[in-house]
């Protein structure tokens, strides 16, 4: 499961990617902020982030659930990459998966991916909260 979150848009933005094992297992919890970027580049680089932590743990088939429609739809290749930063983390994705020996891509709905918005959110919470400790100001 992976999901990206910006507040605006482009606003505060933080990634996330949760990776199951075969029995349904939580195996690993992925997190990261990523500044001031828009929705749909928070989604590429949480889908990037899983993609990495899944080679880094050896697994050559997966089964990648996001709730990003234009994700999933431009990695199946239902809708064109207009976008120039958007072609770019597309091209990666592609690479990455490129190295699986089989992957599937699956649009599920928002309240099925609880797990990886938190995580996302949690990213920008972390990274908005030590901000506002660096300058002092009470979170």
């Amino acid at each position: 499961m992976v999901d990206g979150a910006a507040r605006g848009n482009p606003g505060q933005a933080g990634c996330g990617a949760v990776i199951y094992d075969e029995t349904g297992a939580v195996r690993e919890e992925l997190c990261r902020y990523l500044g001031q970027t828009t929705n749909n580049v928070a989604e590429y680089e949480a889908l990037l982030m899983g993609l990495e932590a899944v080679h880094r743990l050896g697994v050559k088939r997966v089964v990648i659930r996001s709730d990003s429609e234009l994700l999933v739809r431009q990695l199946n290749g239902r809708y064109r990459v207009k976008d120039e930063k958007l072609r770019k983390l597309y091209g990666r994705a592609v690479a990455l998966l490129q190295r699986l020996e089989a992957y599937r891509m699956i649009h599920v709905p928002r309240e099925n991916n609880r797990l990886a918005d938190r995580l996302a959110n949690r990213a920008i919470d972390r990274a908005l909260h030590k901000g506002s400790r660096d300058q002092g100001i009470k979170g």
